[in-house]
């Protein structure tokens, strides 16, 4: 039935230049819309394409190359397509695009970016298609040599054994092959008993050990190790040499501090020096720094790091490390601290153990003081009462780090309080010796001078109300003496303020915050803070926010389709508001004012849909803090329609230069509106001056109340190649014309790819058709016709026209000025053609026709070669045609037979002259099946898997059509 479905669909459209019946135009009208497939092909820089023994493609790339993978996407509607990555580094979602055969292009891939890639492709129509190729990322590093050695002593004085060990690891994809050598003997662990070479466990990477057993004279020598994948991807092998000596040892290094961690003050210079005392070879130091990087003025020389005016940033731990390869690196790290104080805090504390809250005669008391600071170790505090430092005494007790306290804190206790003892008290913390600034705080401690902090919301602030996008202030007042910061939280755990902190500070209770949002909703707590005051319970207070917002409707736009003379019901309903009461509602109807039901205002009802009720009705919902809208979009005018894009081979080459265009479509919810009667068509070319652009088609084509998802088509014919075209299509019902739908066709050479046809290419697509530059040659190929033609360009040389004589026709041509140099060559490759070697019976290959136009006109022309490239073990190109100097102002055809041992690619290879009159040219390329003829035929068509089939149809072969059509219509 499909096979049957698919000839009656190629019969119709080879009928379209014939007056044929409309039924028969009905019939092509009738394969259904199809569901989405995808097929993932590669076209970036692979190594190999395989296929394994799960029958899943393999895409090997080295890295550093660029990976391009194309879905190409058929089905009808357009499939969105999306990629998708597991496996390699973690899941990974690329991009997400409704773009027709969109292409996935990664840069500079890395070993990473490794793993399995999906296509996947919707339509609605069916299941979603996928797709799937797994990319091996090849590469080699440079392998890391390194040696061991191993002492040991046998009981009494017979005799000692030294052991070497020297582990060669890297890291590669595919595993990579060693080879170790001593000198420029390679290694053999068969014919040397001192030498033993093994894989060890348990390592990262590959590694092979070469073990030297019991050292002999002969085993000290330079010794390589080279690693190879076997030019996989072209990676040429790497390799390691050691120097082994009877000196060789492990790397020792001497700190020039002998501290740490090593205090300075702001503002000095500091030097470190890693000084080596032994290794060789001679070892090799580097400085690194925990946590983040090297300071930007830190100056590195050898194993001397200096530091410029440093600053508290600098802090941190510097390791020096020295490797020479031998052993284990040597390794040495200092902590610097830069001297730094800030935020000097204090509380007072009542009798903690009467549960007081007030300072009372003959009740202890203890003020604290804290410092941020570094190192918060080497701070000293100092204690004084009225400007006099404090002696500690029975009733003055000074505890240096405060065990209550967090850790650095100095506490000054009072015991059982007396008249004497109410004074002001100051705490003075400083580093000793540096020139960082003492910070200071004094607190006056009588009995009228504490006061336990009251902390209140005033009158109506319990709850603040405020309009989404203004700003307000949440407020609690504090009082008391003396007066502690207010700290602010949301009353909510789970949620952070605003400002993406937990807790904010405010000196005077009072919350600011600006372009109120709905998120911001909710309570707010306030509470004192414990430093900087009373040492006590702390007291709190909440604050509600209120946001009001305007309405949130549903839905805010809708497109309203329905057939003519109907009723139509619009509502538009409000999910959310704050205030939810409606103040008012209105309807209009293109921007006039219009009643609505008082019994029902969110909903509009249109008894009969008449010409004169389309337009655009908006419902406005205003709740008192702002106005929301519902807009629809009421019309009997039908949908768009959707083009198809998968249309097999929908270009026709005609006589004259011209060629026809199958264009085919489905309409979008055609049930929506009343019966769809026919089509206005539009059809002209595209230029950039009005002037020139030609209008080929402007009619109303008819149609038969097409359903959803029948594939209609319409042969456009009279189109110019290599001209594009811009396509206008609307729907028409009674009621009138609908939407438009745009579509640019764009002439491409009839040409498939890996298999080669009767067409020709003319190199009039920007894809040539799939001929590609080749990487390896000194310059390129350049597209172009008259219209493109450098006006300054060399004269006496190279064609003025493509082969055909049209200003738009394109061709290739090499470019011979400067800065071309005489012998440079450029290459321009065929797509590979995956054919098959058996010929004709009685042959062993099959033959195949290369057939070009060339145009070599200049007296410094060089030479035109044409190689055969075979792609087997090794590929290899095989010299078949080649041409030199001047050939006169005319284009010229060649043609040769080739017979290829596999599959191959054709090569055009340009190679410049003595000056710059030597452009060559060529055009109309093909590649054909069998011996070549006098002159290709443009006027034949290639099925997918099929013969060619003649334009023009005989009587007996048009009544077959019209029979199948009619028994495949009935069924």
């Amino acid at each position: 039935m499909n096979a049957l479905r698919e000839y009656v669909f190629y019969c119709c459209v080879l009928l379209q230049p014939f007056p044929v019946p409309f039924l028969i135009w009905v019939l092509c009208s009738s394969v259904p819309t199809a569901p989405a497939n995808a097929q993932i092909v590669h076209s970036g820089q692979a190594c190999v394409v395989k296929e394994d023994n799960i029958s899943e493609r393999i895409y090997t790339i080295r890295e550093g190359d660029t990976l391009v993978l194309q879905c190409l996407v058929k089905g009808h509607p357009r499939p969105q397509v999306r990629w998708t990555k597991t496996a390699g580094s973690a899941s990974e979602k690329f991009q997400e695009t409704s773009i027709f055969n969109e292409t996935l292009r990664i840069e500079r891939i890395q070993r990473v970016q490794g793993g399995r890639y999906y296509c996947k492709a919707e339509n609605g129509v069916g299941v979603a298609a996928i797709k799937s190729i797994r990319v091996d990322v090849q590469y080699l590093d440079k392998p890391v040599l390194t040696v061991h050695q191993t002492l040991s002593d046998v009981r009494g004085t017979y005799y000692q054994e030294k052991t070497v060990f020297l582990r060669c690891t890297v890291n590669s994809n595919p595993p990579v092959r060693f080879i170790w050598k001593r000198g420029n003997q390679q290694i053999e662990q068969s014919k040397d008993n001192g030498v033993d070479i093994y894989e060890p466990l348990y390592t990262q990477g590959e590694t092979k050990v070469l073990k030297l057993k019991n050292l002999r004279p002969q085993d000290f020598a330079n010794y390589t190790c080279q690693v190879s994948v076997r030019n996989v991807c072209d990676i040429p092998d790497s390799s390691v040499t050691f120097l082994l000596t009877t000196a060789t040892s492990p790397p020792a290094l001497r700190l020039s501090v002998n501290d740490t961690p090593v205090v300075v003050d702001p503002g000095k210079n500091v030097t470190l020096t890693c000084e080596v005392t032994a290794g060789n070879p001679t070892p090799t130091v580097s400085w690194s720094r925990y946590p983040g990087p090297m300071p930007s003025r830190a100056q590195i020389r050898g194993g001397s790091l200096k530091l410029f005016s440093v600053t508290p940033a600098d802090s941190g731990y510097y390791n020096c490390t020295a490797v020479n390869g031998v052993g284990n690196p040597a390794k040495r790290n200092v902590n610097l601290i830069v001297r730094a104080m800030k935020n000097l805090t204090f509380q007072i504390t009542p009798d903690s153990n009467k549960d007081s809250e007030s300072i009372q005669i003959g009740r202890d008391l203890k003020l604290s003081c804290h410092v941020d600071a570094q190192p918060l170790d080497k701070v000293v505090y100092t204690w004084f009462k009225n400007a006099v430092p404090v002696i500690p005494s029975d009733s003055l007790i000074v505890l240096r780090s405060d065990p209550d306290m967090p850790p650095g804190t100095s506490s000054l206790e009072i015991v059982d309080m007396k008249f004497r003892d109410q004074a002001t008290y100051s705490c003075v913390a400083s580093f000793p010796d540096s020139i960082v600034q003492e910070l200071r705080v004094d607190v006056n401690i009588t009995q009228s001078s504490v006061i336990p902090p009251v902390l209140t919301v005033p009158p109506g602030g319990a709850k603040v109300t405020v309009r989404e996008g203004m700003w307000t202030d949440l407020v609690c007042l504090v009082d008391g003496k003396p007066r502690p910061p207010v700290l602010w939280s949301r009353a909510d755990k789970d949620l952070p303020m605003p400002s993406g902190q937990w807790v904010m500070e405010t000196r005077d209770g009072r919350l600011r915050l600006t372009n109120v949002s709905r998120d911001m909703a909710g309570t707010y707590r306030c509470q004192t803070a414990q430093y900087n005051g009373l040492n006590i319970k702390r007291r709190e207070a909440q604050v509600q926010l209120d946001v009001q917002y305007a309405p949130i409707v549903d839905p805010v736009y809708q497109d309203v389709r329905t057939p003519g003379k109907q009723p139509v019901t619009l509502r538009c309903s409000v999910q959310k508001a704050n205030p939810s009461s409606i103040a008012w509602i209105s309807w209009l109807m293109n921007k006039n004012l219009i009643p609505n039901d008082p019994s029902n205002p969110q909903q509009m009802r249109i008894n009969q849909l008449e010409p004169g009720k389309n337009g655009t009705y908006t419902c406005k919902i205003n709740n008192g803090v702002g106005t929301s809208s519902c807009i629809f979009n009421v019309s009997a005018r039908p949908y768009n329609p959707e083009f198809y894009y998968d249309t097999p081979n929908p270009i026709r080459i005609l006589k004259d230069n011209n060629y026809s265009y199958n264009l085919q479509w489905t309409q979008r919810e055609p049930a929506a509106v009343d019966k769809i009667i026919g089509y206005w068509i539009n059809c002209r070319s595209i230029s950039a001056s009005m002037a020139l652009r030609q209008t080929v088609i402007s009619k109303q084509i008819p149609a038969n109340d097409p359903q959803k998802g029948d594939l209609m088509s319409y042969l456009l014919t009279d189109l110019r190649i290599p001209l594009s075209y811009e396509v206008w299509l609307t729907a028409i019902t009674m009621y009138g014309q609908g939407d438009t739908a745009y579509r640019t066709i764009q002439y491409s050479e009839p040409y498939t790819y890996l298999r080669p046809s009767d067409h020709v290419c003319g190199f009039e697509d920007e894809r040539i058709c799939g001929f590609t530059q080749d990487r390896s040659d000194v310059f390129d190929w350049t597209r172009q016709n008259q219209l493109s033609q450098n006006p300054k360009r060399s004269p006496n040389t190279g064609p003025d026209t493509d082969r055909s004589g049209t200003k738009e026709g394109y061709y290739m041509y090499i470019e011979a000025s400067r800065p071309r140099l005489q012998d440079d060559k450029a290459r321009l490759l065929s797509p590979l053609y995956n054919v098959s070697t058996k010929g004709p019976k009685g042959s062993n290959r099959m033959s195949y026709c290369i057939s070009f136009f060339y145009h070599m006109r200049g007296k410094h022309i060089g030479s035109l070669n044409v190689l055969l490239r075979v792609k087997s073990i090794a590929m290899v190109d095989t010299l078949v045609w080649s041409l030199s100097g001047n050939q006169g102002p005319r284009w010229k055809q060649a043609n040769f037979i080739v017979n290829p041992i596999g599959p191959f690619q054709v090569v055009f290879e340009g190679v410049r002259g003595t000056g710059y009159e030597g452009d060559i040219a060529i055009d109309d390329v093909s590649v054909t099946k069998g011996k070549c003829k006098q002159e290709n035929s443009l006027s034949t068509t290639v099925l997918s898997g099929g013969p060619p089939l003649q334009r023009f149809l005989s009587p007996n072969t048009l009544l077959a059509c019209v029979l199948a059509s009619l028994r495949l219509f009935y069924r």
